[in-house]
C-alpha cells in the first residue's frame, strides 16, 4: 500500500493530502491540521518508517530546511517530493525561464540553498510561482479592499492554480518521475493589474486607480515581490509528467473560483 508522510500540512499539501486520499493512500502529516507534531521525533521516524513517499512544503527557517536537518537521515530509500518557490531563479527582467536556469540570485536565496539540497538528496522538487485558488485568489484582495494596480509596465509574474499542482504531484508521484526539477505553472505570464482587473470585473467592481509602488505603501514582502520580473516556462513537466494545467491563464482558473462563490 502506498503511503505518504507530508511534512506540513498547509493550504496546498492538503489538498494533495485529500486527492491521495481519494485514491486510496494513507496520508500522515505533520502541521496543526496533521496526526503529528514535527518535534515528536519517535513517532515522525516510525511514520517515516512506513512511509513510500515523502513530501515537504516546510519552507526555510533561519536560512535552513528543518526537516533535512532534522529527519534526512531517514529519507533514504523514499520516493521524495518538495514544493519549493520559482522565486529561486531571481529578476529575469521579464525573460523566460527553465529548470535549466541559474537559480539563487534572487531575493529568495534561503530558498535556493534548500531546493539544492532537496536535489542533491534525490527529490522531485517542485518549483511554484504564486499560488491561487478558492480562498487565496485576487477576489479575496478585491474584497478586502487590498488589491492594488502598480503603474510598472512591462512587469508580469507567473502564477498557478493550487489544483494544477495537486495534479503535477500526483502525476509525478504515479509515473515515477525522475528525480529533478519542475515547473508548475499556466501558460500565460501576466501582469498583476490584468489579474485584479479580471477579478474586478467579474465582481462588478471598479479597478482600483493605478499608482506608483510608492504610492501604494506596500509592505516589504510586497515590494519584493514587484522587484523581480520573469516568466516560468513549463514545458518540462509537460514532456516529463504529461501534466496539463486544467486552468491554462488567470481566466480560466478565476471564473472556476467565481463559479463556485
Amino acid at each position: 500500500m502506498s503511503r505518504l508522510l507530508i511534512f506540513g500540512l498547509g493550504y496546498t499539501a492538503t489538498r494533495i493530502a485529500d486527492a491521495l486520499r481519494s485514491r486510496g493512500w494513507q496520508v500522515d502529516a505533520t502541521g496543526s491540521a496533521g496526526n503529528l507534531a514535527f518535534g515528536d521525533d519517535e513517532a515522525v521516524r516510525g511514520a517515516l518508517a512506513r512511509a513510500t513517499h515523502v513530501l515537504s512544503s516546510v519552507p526555510p527557517v533561519e536560512d535552513s530546511d528543518p526537516v533535512l536537518d532534522r529527519y534526512g537521515s531517514a529519507l533514504s530509500g523514499k520516493w521524495l517530493g518538495y514544493l519549493s518557490s520559482t522565486g529561486v531563479y531571481g529578476d529575469a527582467a521579464g525573460a523566460w525561464v527553465d529548470e535549466a536556469s541559474p537559480t539563487g540570485s534572487g531575493r529568495r536565496q534561503a530558498r535556493a540553498e534548500c531546493d539544492a539540497r532537496w536535489l542533491e538528496a534525490g527529490a522531485r522538487v517542485f518549483r511554484l510561482p504564486g499560488i491561487y485558488g478558492p480562498g487565496r485568489s485576487a477576489f479575496d484582495r478585491v474584497e478586502a479592499r487590498k488589491a492594488h494596480r502598480i503603474d510598472l509596465p512591462g512587469q508580469v509574474f507567473s502564477r498557478v492554480h493550487v489544483a494544477d499542482i495537486v495534479a503535477g504531484v500526483v502525476a509525478a508521484m504515479a509515473t515515477d518521475a525522475p528525480a529533478g526539477a519542475y515547473n508548475l505553472s499556466d501558460d500565460l505570464p501576466t501582469s498583476q493589474n490584468t489579474v485584479i482587473e479580471e477579478a474586478c470585473r467579474l465582481l462588478g467592481r471598479e479597478a482600483p486607480p493605478l499608482q506608483s509602488i510608492g504610492a501604494a505603501r506596500l509592505s516589504p514582502m510586497a515590494r519584493g515581490f514587484y522587484a523581480e520580473n520573469r516568466r516560468v516556462a513549463n514545458g518540462k513537466a509537460k514532456r516529463v509528467l504529461g501534466w496539463q494545467p486544467r486552468f491554462a491563464t488567470y481566466r480560466e482558473g478565476l471564473a472556476a473560483i467565481r463559479a463556485r462563490a
